[in-house]
């Protein structure tokens, strides 16, 4: 499978990105934020960074509880989507996540949703890593919310037809050399094109972050395995949701 790279650049700035996660409904989030902000319990007047916002359903919804939110995202189609959003509490910038954004600003970052561990290199990945830290409070609390590797490379769909529509999404996977690749073949009846597009996430695990998060002065203080709150089992979590402190 041949990686583009810098897919993400291309694939989360496609309709076709849009399309094919519109499942991803506000509902679902807002289920898991309300539980994330009964077991994290911030200030009235928190204030609050989602990096790799998206369309900003997250953000929304944080903001819509009287918390000042920021949402920042590679993406300019996302963001034009989420700016509709904005209000007195909620904001948004085109920004990348490798690179500095506010330093000791924030009580609580946020990392939905494995919008991590797209880069090619150690290095890119631990800048992104730098750029959550160096933008909380000292004492401030990161949220990074990951795929439980594990359990996805155990459990590999290798392949998958799904409609949406006019469009028809051939999706084919495999893990290699450390990664979760994904290759998406589109076929789009009404404007009778295709169009191919692929995902590249490492396969980062609950020990991976341990080591990465040490080196950055973050401390894990909390480990969960799904969006229920349940505790994390390598073997059986579906997710690898890590609360950590800024030291």
């Amino acid at each position: 499978m041949e990686i583009q790279k810098h897919w993400f650049k291309d694939w989360f700035n496609s309709p076709y990105y849009h399309l094919l996660y519109s499942n991803r409904n506000t509902a679902e989030a807002s289920v898991f934020i309300d539980k994330l902000l009964q077991y994290l319990r911030p200030p009235a007047n928190a204030t609050m960074l989602d990096v790799a916002c998206g369309t900003g359903r997250h953000s929304g919804y944080l903001a819509s509880k009287g918390y000042t939110v920021t949402g920042i995202d590679l993406s300019i189609r996302s963001i034009n989507i989420a700016k509709k959003l904005e209000n007195s509490h909620l904001s948004f910038f085109q920004h990348d996540m490798r690179l500095p954004f506010r330093v000791n600003y924030f009580d609580l970052v946020f990392n939905f949703f494995t919008s991590f561990g797209y880069f090619d290199t150690a290095r890119e990945n631990e800048n992104a890593l730098r750029t959550m830290k160096n933008a909380l409070k000292p004492g401030g609390r990161l949220v990074l919310d990951y795929l439980n590797s594990p359990f996805i490379a155990a459990n590999l769909v290798p392949n998958e037809v799904k409609e949406k529509g006019d469009v028809v999404f051939d999706i084919v996977r495999e893990m290699n050399g450390g990664k979760f690749q994904k290759q998406i073949n589109i076929l789009d009846r009404a404007r009778m094109q295709r169009a191919v597009f692929t995902e590249n996430v490492s396969a980062f695990t609950l020990l991976d972050f341990e080591e990465m998060f040490a080196r950055q002065g973050l401390q894990i203080t909390e480990v969960f395995g799904d969006y229920h709150f349940n505790s994390y089992d390598e073997e059986h979590s579906p997710r690898l949701i890590l609360v950590a402190e800024k030291q």
